[in-house]
């Protein structure tokens, strides 16, 4: 039969592509599923606001790409053979993740420690829009930046660059104050979410995989959503479900957990920290983690709704990229589906586990209210409740020094080293960060 290639418009194709649904956090740590998978063992994250310079770039030291590898990797859909346990699948994540940000987006990688050659791409959408060609750019020697090449200097590995931010920054005002506020709560975000979705390999909890990650030089801290370094944390028995798909299954690891009331936490900041990015409400529900990496933190799957009084129960559903199709894993890894025959199972192990939750909340809301809230971390204001007439004020004059502080950062031009105080402060007082608004 008679044939007729079609070569899809790589204009409107990858305009299109952009919008596959990732959040700038995500499509970070999209970025470092590829570090681990090179054998990285520490990852830079750099978010930097130079107005329309700004620019955030994230650098490894796994083992690099030669220039054919570097090539075929900026090729949409490029081939490779996955290991099972790799955190990539598609060979779309690192442009569609890229692109969804930033309209050029540069990658340099050095292969061996005894040579310092360096190999350079670049993926230009302005380019791609003026020659509707499938083409990357060629990096020469004098054509890289030194922000894209700096951190290959003593060590293999590879670095991304992503600049022309125009879905990070409004254009409009790119100098003012909005855009400075703007890359300030990104850097805060993107520290939540890799100490988040990475917990397990920044806790040394994934064998063979070490992994240290800094942001803007100061490093990320795991948040572990069962807290097991609480004493009184309830670990259930785990069961095992076998899953089916054609050609084969696997198996499919639910942990149920019930953390500590609040009253029975170590302190009031660790009862803070074990909140969670989304706060104790929306982090309750089950955790699903695809080779290691959380891609989902919290909620039921549409078995039951928010329920302060459920709060205390999380579940970890634990599966291996064999079993991807059977949930219905997307491109930027963000959606997940249950299998049917998961479902039931799943059902009834929630049902148990939102019972045994509901009963320690109504036990620590008992002993609270026989015992006041002289405990640690017991009062309602540590709770996120309301605090009568003198924590409003509080709350008030706390908006007013963050503000103050803010603009006196901006006046003398260290804004980048308040973004490193609040990250800090974020993790060693997070009770101070809180009342500040931070």
């Amino acid at each position: 039969m008679r044939v007729e290639p079609i070569i899809p418009s790589a204009a409107r194709t990858v305009g299109s592509l952009r919008n596959v649904g990732y959040e700038a956090p995500q499509a970070i740590a999209d970025l470092i599923d590829n570090c681990i998978a090179a054998g990285a063992s520490e990852v830079d994250v750099d978010i930097r606001f130079e107005g329309r310079m700004s620019w955030i770039r994230v650098a490894d030291n796994g083992t690099g790409m030669t220039a054919a590898v570097l090539t075929e990797a900026m090729r949409y859909g490029s081939e490779r053979r996955y290991a099972s346990d790799d955190l990539g699948r598609f060979g779309f994540g690192l442009k569609t993740a890229s692109t969804s940000q930033c309209r050029r987006v540069s990658v340099a990688s050095r292969t061996s420690q005894s040579r310092a050659r360096i190999e350079a791409r670049c993926l230009d959408l302005a380019h791609i829009e003026r020659t509707n060609r499938w083409e990357v750019l060629v990096l020469d020697s004098d054509g890289r930046p030194d922000k894209l090449i700096q951190p290959l200097d003593s060590h293999t590995g590879t670095v991304v660059l992503w600049d022309q931010l125009d879905r990070v920054l409004a254009y409009e005002d790119p100098f003012g104050g909005w855009a400075r506020r703007r890359m300030l709560a990104l850097a805060e975000e993107v520290d939540a979410h890799l100490g988040m979705v990475f917990h397990r390999f920044l806790a040394g909890e994934v064998r063979g995989r070490p992994l240290r990650i800094r942001l803007n030089r100061t490093r990320v801290e795991p948040w572990d959503p069962f807290c097991l370094d609480e004493k009184t944390t309830e670990t259930l028995p785990p069961e095992d479900i076998a899953v089916d798909v054609p050609g084969g299954g696997g198996v499919v690891r639910i942990s149920p957990y019930v953390l500590p009331p609040q009253a029975e936490f170590s302190s009031e900041a660790a009862w803070r920290r074990a909140s969670g990015p989304a706060r104790w409400n929306r982090q309750q529900g089950i955790y699903v983690y695809r080779a290691h990496r959380m891609i989902q933190s919290g909620g039921w799957c549409g078995m039951r709704t928010f329920d302060e009084h459920s709060k205390l129960a999380r579940v970890a559903l634990d599966f291996f990229p064999d079993l991807d199709d059977a949930f219905g894993i997307n491109i930027s890894k963000a959606i997940v589906r249950l299998p049917p025959e998961l479902r039931s199972n799943m059902e009834r192990l929630v049902t148990a586990v939102t019972r045994r939750a509901q009963d320690r909340y109504r036990a620590g809301d008992a002993g609270v209210r026989r015992h006041g809230s002289s405990s640690p971390g017991a009062g309602g204001h540590a709770a996120g409740g309301h605090a009568g007439t003198n924590g409003r004020r509080g709350r008030s004059t706390a908006a007013v020094a963050r503000t103050a502080i803010e603009g006196a950062a901006d006046r003398v031009g260290e804004r980048r080293a308040l973004t490193k105080i609040v990250s800090e402060l974020r993790k060693t007082e997070p009770v101070v960060a809180d009342a500040l608004g931070w």
